[in-house]
């Protein structure tokens, strides 16, 4: 396949079935601007792509994206659940999270990961890209937070973009 014509092919598939999941159909003038969209965007932006990514390892992944869909429903119950009974519980704090990981990209998609997560955003990378704050709703154990997403989150980025 040629890379200057498809820059980025998951990209251009994954951007025609956001779209087709956004418009809500898939009649055929959809199905054709979501991919003619997939194509443009990579396509007029791929100056601005320092590296071609490469995705080691599918399988890690798709379970990497079942398991943060997963943690969304729960953190979405979870923090309703704590705004809604009694938010004076709360215990909101701040957390330096190090990082294994020294991709770009990498970095980047962990970050949004936990922004996604309700009840976690994150803060602020440090200038040497070695470790990431992050503000959480409720922490009653710093460590446990910690190690809960360099596992859940850090280490199968690192086996996909980094290994």
């Amino acid at each position: 396949m040629n890379r200057r014509l498809l820059p980025h092919p998951l990209l251009t598939l994954a951007l025609a079935l956001i779209w087709l999941l956004l418009v809500n159909s898939l009649a055929f003038g959809h199905v054709v601007l979501g991919l003619l969209l997939g194509w443009a965007i990579p396509l007029f932006t791929r100056r601005f792509w320092p590296d071609t990514v490469t995705i080691r390892n599918p399988a890690t992944l798709a379970r990497f994206i079942a398991v943060v869909m997963y943690d969304i429903v729960v953190a979405n119950v979870s923090v309703a659940r704590r705004i809604l009974g009694r938010p004076e519980r709360l215990r909101p704090a701040f957390v330096v999270v190090p990082l294994a990981l020294r991709s770009e990209l990498a970095i980047s998609l962990l970050a949004n990961t936990i922004s996604l997560t309700p009840g976690t955003v994150s803060s602020r990378l440090s200038p040497d890209r070695r470790s990431l704050l992050v503000h959480a709703l409720d922490v009653d154990d710093r460590d446990a937070l910690i190690a809960s997403i360099q596992q859940r989150y850090e280490a199968p980025l690192k086996e996909v973009f980094e290994c």
